[in-house]
């Protein structure tokens, strides 16, 4: 098998909201949308961001169909975490957890977009 691309695709009830939010906080730009559908690319994210409206008929497995949400984290890793958390923090992102360091050298902060979409930005250390 060789893999030539990489997706997150998840369900939100308003794929605008949270398109426009990765567009502008984290500097990712539309390669694609059509109702319901919006496809965010950024060329070193090693994978397109898909968020999809909730209910959409063509959904398959539709069983499946439900809003992301609880318990989905997007994480970014990133090169300088204080610059990115005061950066975000002066734009005005809703931080859900403010920077902390785990014993294993993971340090991060999450921030949360407009359908609850937890992003995570990490440096390890």
């Amino acid at each position: 098998m060789k893999i030539t691309a990489s997706a997150l695709s998840l369900n939100v009830p308003d794929p605008t909201a949270s398109a426009a939010f990765l567009i502008d906080h984290f500097g990712f730009t539309e390669a694609m949308s059509a109702a319901g559908f919006v496809s965010l690319t950024r060329p070193d994210a090693g994978l397109n961001v898909i968020y999809l409206r909730t209910g959409l008929p063509t959904f398959k497995p539709a069983t499946s169909a439900g809003s992301a949400g609880p318990g989905v984290l997007v994480v970014f890793i990133v090169e300088d975490i204080d610059k990115e958390y005061e950066r975000v923090v002066a734009e005005g992102v809703p931080i859900a957890t403010p920077i902390e360091t785990e014993p294993w050298g993971e340090r991060y902060f999450q921030a949360v977009d407009p359908n609850g979409i937890i992003i995570q930005l990490v440096q390890w250390v």
